[in-house]
């Protein structure tokens, strides 16, 4: 299945790799609403990422991949740092911010700017402590007619952050931890439990301490 798979890069490059960019980052919008544990799937969203993934972020990687390959050839340590360092300051914020105008225009918000306001800043910052290791193996050992496709496996991971982000986080790693593993419940009340009861017996020790007359 892999070489079928490398063959069909080979000989179709841009329909293999655009298409599987695409599905992967609308999965992860799937991902991200089933780890909810949502009654309904929102397939609307889904389809409105998809949208984005297959118009814009598929193509885009697929077409920057190749520019940045022209320009700096070669996985030498000096062309992918030099590779690197563009595609983070230059296509990182770019697809993050297409992203969230994206999905807000096509849900019709009269300000699709407010969700970019608000968690564009937070959401670079956390990509910038995922995207760099991922582009590195990319650039440095990923040949160039899958690269677009290493990029969609790796957007998996970052389109189910990036959808809890837009719909009830804020962009920070932090909040999309504690969406992951939120705290138990049983875990509190026994810890609640345990304070009730020291506090019930302190106080008749401090009643007693009380009562008692002052000792010359």
């Amino acid at each position: 299945m892999r070489q079928a798979f490398l063959r069909h890069a080979r000989r179709f490059p841009w329909v293999t790799n655009v298409t599987l960019y695409g599905c992967m980052f609308a999965g992860g919008d799937f991902v991200h609403q089933w780890f909810s544990r949502r009654e309904k799937i929102d397939w609307t969203h889904t389809r409105n990422v998809a949208l984005i993934a297959f118009s814009f972020h598929g193509n885009f990687n697929f077409f920057w991949m190749r520019l940045l390959e022209r320009r700096f050839p070669g996985n030498s340590a000096r062309m992918v740092m030099r590779k690197l360092l563009l595609d983070q300051t230059t296509a990182a914020p770019l697809a993050t911010s297409v992203f969230y105008t994206g999905v807000s225009f096509l849900e019709g918000k009269e300000d699709i700017m407010a969700d970019w306001r608000e968690k564009f800043l937070n959401t670079y910052k956390t990509g910038l402590m995922f995207w760099p290791f991922m582009q590195f193996l990319n650039f440095a050992l990923v040949p160039l007619y899958v690269r677009t496709s290493f990029t969609g496996c790796c957007a998996f991971i970052w389109a189910t952050f990036l959808c809890f982000s837009r719909q009830s986080g804020d962009g920070t790693a932090g909040a999309a931890l504690g969406w992951m593993f939120p705290p138990k419940e049983d875990e509190a009340e026994p810890t609640k439990d345990r304070v009730d009861s020291k506090e019930k017996i302190d106080a008749p020790k401090e009643a007693t301490v009380a009562s008692k007359p002052a000792q010359n």
